[in-house]
């Protein structure tokens, strides 16, 4: 209802007047206008009396149907809550004529539509103030700078994904340290697409050796303090350590990757305890009996449906599995999180309206967010997004490392300097590694179209280079390289390009194809690099291409060509796939 149904303003309920925007998904404050008014006034009627009879209109003339508005019944005289209804008029008495019994069909229709419009009206109500209930289970930190200022709808997704070893919470203090101050001892950075057809989330080992950089840290005053960096320290001191917040841990990816992420999330240990318990369980497979007194998990081989208790056993289990380490245990998370990405997206789950509730209770409660994400709805908006996504595309992979050779003792790991560059290349370049058929062909057909053809020899190619956001004196190299070296030697130096490019690109007109092409193969140019567009003159008056070197650029002699499948060596899985823990 609202405030004109009720008849005075003053008794209202606030929380009939906000309705669901189905164009927005917001929940906006509406009064109805009034029902519209008969242009001829009619008599007025006396006032009515809370003891008497109800006031009568005028009679109508014996025979005569009183006249209805097409397509709405007539709305009954309006009453405020509590008052009685009026008595009806006694039998054969005069003015009043016997209403027509409506159809059995037409009652039951009545009566159900008047429900339903009951329980929208409630719901709407009852959801606007759950909305806000959920809004205060959220957490949230300062990101500091360190994002990119939240996720958009209509680029690539990267969210960092924190698992802490902070061991607040019911039952969680005889987890080993109790004391601990919550590193990131789980560190997921899940990349999707622009497109939304595939997903890569890359685990990064807690004993990698990463320099941490210095980090701008909001206190819980609201200033400002940078904490001092760490050169060759655990990537799990990022956070906790020294005050460092997730902001921090942020930068640290950032620096170790070249992928800022847009947004973070960290949960501690009830999160998994909460979230599995909240979807019934979570179906996950083991290939031998484990018993590990560390992590209390004791489960046979075979299927098992784990949840609470259980489920954080599971994830935390490494010495009874793989070779007893940190990365055997990022195989078994990653199979856990695959499990619970499947339950999410079940109709055991979504056609359920219990666990959708405590799902959406579960995870407002368990998770701290950033700032740029700390409303239930900008957590939808999130949710919407990652919900177009296939769990066969979405890969699990972890970066790779090797045992750090400065150690007698093996506790710690460095990047794998052969694959790590390829795998962090393709998430900035935002390349699947899984292979999803609709864009590959897309990529194929623009390679195709653009590189395949004739090739111009070298010394025909004219060419203008300019500066577009690459280190200084890049266009400089390059000119010295390909003229020394390619044998381009109709090329010149154009200085700085009028703005800066993300990407390298060389534009060129329709009947310089074939230079194109030449160029591309020597400078290794993907075909999305090139631009067909106008050519220049360039400074002996003859019409030249134009080249320019975006911040992407690697330099001269260097492929500038994004990789189009993960490296051999990578560890990684898809989430549609069970598999079974050794």
């Amino acid at each position: 209802m609202d405030a004109q149904g009720r008849g005075r303003a003053d008794d209202i309920d606030p929380a009939d007047q906000w309705v669901l925007n189905p164009n927005t998904g917001e929940y906006e404050l509406r009064l109805p206008p009034s029902a519209p008014q008969s242009g001829v006034p009619g008599p007025r009627r006396p006032p009515s009396s809370d003891s008497g009879p109800p006031a009568r209109g005028r009679t109508e003339a014996p025979g005569r149907p009183r006249p209805e508005t097409p397509g709405r019944a007539v709305p009954p005289p309006r009453r405020r809550r509590g008052t009685p209804a009026p008595e009806e008029p006694l039998p054969g008495r005069r003015g009043r004529r016997p209403a027509k019994q409506a159809s059995k069909g037409k009652k039951a229709l009545l009566w159900t539509g008047g429900v339903m419009a009951f329980v929208l009206v409630a719901g709407a109500g009852a959801a606007y103030f759950y909305i806000e209930h959920l809004n205060n289970n959220i957490a949230s930190v300062s990101d500091d700078g360190a994002s990119t200022g939240g996720f958009e709808k209509d680029k690539a997704i990267n969210i960092l994904l924190i698992g802490t070893d902070k061991r607040t919470g019911a039952g969680n203090e005889k987890y080993g340290d109790a004391g601990s101050v919550g590193h990131a001892d789980t560190t997921i950075l899940l990349h999707v697409s622009k497109d939304r057809s595939n997903a890569t989330a890359l685990s990064i080992p807690r004993d990698l050796i990463v320099d941490i950089p210095d980090c701008p840290t909001t206190q819980e005053d609201g200033s400002q303090k940078v904490i001092p960096g760490t050169p060759q320290t655990r990537f799990n001191t990022s956070l906790g350590q020294d005050g460092r917040t997730p902001s921090c841990t942020m930068r640290t990816v950032t620096e170790l990757t070249g992928v800022k992420p847009d947004n973070f999330m960290v949960a501690d240990f009830n999160a998994v305890k909460t979230l599995t318990s909240a979807v019934g369980g979570v179906e996950v497979c083991l290939g031998k009996d484990i018993d590990d007194p560390d992590s209390h998990l004791k489960l046979s081989k075979g299927n098992h449906t784990i949840e609470g208790e259980q489920a954080l056993a599971f994830v935390r289990t490494r010495h009874a599995v793989g070779f007893g380490g940190d990365l055997s245990r990022i195989g078994l998370q990653q199979q856990f999180l695959s499990a619970l990405m499947r339950k999410l997206k079940s109709n055991d789950t979504l056609s359920s309206p219990t666990k959708m509730l405590d799902l959406a209770e579960a995870g407002t409660k368990a998770l701290t967010v950033d700032s740029q994400l700390d409303s239930i709805n900008k957590l939808k908006d999130l949710g919407l997004e990652l919900g177009k996504l296939n769990t066969k595309n979405l890969t699990f992979a972890t970066t790779p490392v090797i045992d750090n050779p400065a150690e007698k003792v093996k506790t710690t790991v460095v990047l794998n300097e052969s694959s790590a560059p390829q795998v962090f290349s393709m998430i900035r370049n935002d390349v699947s590694f899984t292979a999803v058929k609709e864009q590959k062909k897309k990529e194929a057909a623009a390679v195709a179209a653009r590189l395949k053809g004739t090739k111009a020899d070298a010394s025909e190619v004219r060419v203008r280079v300019l500066n577009g956001g690459a280190v200084a004196g890049s266009a400089q190299e390059t000119l010295s390289w390909l003229q020394n070296e390619e044998g381009v030697t109709k090329s010149e130096n154009a200085g700085n390009a009028p703005a800066s490019l993300a990407k390298t690109t060389l534009e060129y007109a329709p009947d310089q194809a074939d230079q194109a092409r030449r160029l591309a193969d020597i400078m290794g140019l993907p075909g999305s690099a090139l631009k067909q567009g106008e050519s220049v003159t360039n400074s002996q008056g003859v019409p030249a291409m134009t080249l320019t070197l975006g911040k992407d650029f690697k330099g001269a002699g260097s492929s500038q060509a994004a990789p189009t499948k993960a490296p051999a060596d990578v560890d990684k899985s898809t989430a549609d796939k069970v598999e079974c823990a050794e």
